[in-house]
């Protein structure tokens, strides 16, 4: 018998919510999973799920169980973990959480990191949210803005101020904003805040804020800066992302000084007694990377 894969195939199929899901999720056959739960269920002389054509409940004897087969497996996982990390040698799966980028630079880093380190595979989870990375078993993630949660480490790679821009035609038709009140009057193209909400309102650099609105929200500071080479409206950006248009008069910065913020690009990572080797040596990879120019490419999150 098999114990461990038996009570892993039991705690699958029950956070799946489906034999199939969970036969999906491990990428392991539906039978074989079947196969598990009912040796399980023989070996211990209970049902431990009631099976209908459309879900799978939990018996008593199942809700008994589960708790108990969890923390055993987290316990034997977390136990081989620490063996592992004593070579001090990355292995196994790495998963990263960043916003979507507006350079290659994220993806030339991952590439890097797993062929210096083949024994590592990486997850790249793409979004505008800030993810629980405990909830969401995020190892590493990349994230802008200020890192409040004292629960995390943070690594900063980046810092760039933002501005103001429009296209030239643009502020022939609508005029060029001299204070932030006229920014009223204008057509504002906005991001989210924190990926959750439509921005109602532009950060001033003194301190404060200015409403905004506009016809355009998206999280996609291509988009964003898409639509402003365009003539959509005014659009606040990074720096380094804008940059080639203004100088190319292709962008015009305006309220330079007046509207805009200081923001960072941050690695962060959840604070442990033993930090995994692996997400050690990724966040090394990427502060090096950091300090040799190579995240000065407009790569900030949403």
């Amino acid at each position: 018998m098999q114990p461990s894969e038996d009570f892993d195939a039991f705690v699958a199929i029950v956070d799946a919510g489906s034999i199939s899901e969970a036969a999906r999720t491990l990428g392991v056959p539906r039978a074989t999973l079947s196969r598990q739960l009912g040796r399980l269920e023989s070996r211990i002389g209970v049902r431990l799920l009631n099976r209908t054509t459309r879900s799978l409940v939990l018996t008593r004897a199942g809700e008994a169980l589960y708790p108990r087969a969890r923390s055993l497996l987290e316990g034997a996982h977390a136990a081989v973990a620490a063996v592992q990390r004593l070579d001090d040698v990355p292995r196994g799966l790495l998963r990263l959480s960043s916003a979507p980028l507006t350079s290659p630079v994220l993806g030339a880093l991952v590439s890097a990191f797993i062929r210096a380190h083949p024994d590592v595979q990486v997850e790249l989870h793409t979004t505008t949210r800030h993810v629980d990375l405990a909830a969401e078993q995020i190892d590493v993630a990349l994230r802008g803005g200020v890192v409040r949660d004292p629960g995390l480490i943070a690594r900063r790679l980046l810092r760039s101020d933002m501005l103001a821009v429009a296209a030239p035609k643009y502020l022939e038709l609508n005029g060029t904003p001299e204070h932030p009140d006229e920014l009223a009057r204008h057509s504002c193209l906005r991001g989210f805040v924190e990926g959750a909400r439509p921005a109602t309102a532009w950060p001033l650099v003194h301190g404060g804020k200015i409403g905004v609105d506009g016809p355009l929200v998206t999280n996609d500071l291509s988009t964003l800066l898409g639509a402003a080479v365009h003539g959509l409206g005014i659009a606040v950006l990074p720096r380094q992302l804008v940059e080639t248009e203004v100088d190319g008069g292709r962008l015009v910065a305006v309220l330079e000084g007046v509207v805009g913020l200081e923001v960072s690009l941050s690695l962060v990572w959840l604070e442990r007694e033993f930090i995994d080797p692996k997400v050690r040596t990724f966040v090394d990879l990427a502060v090096d990377w950091a300090a040799d120019g190579r995240w000065e490419l407009g790569a900030k999150p949403a």
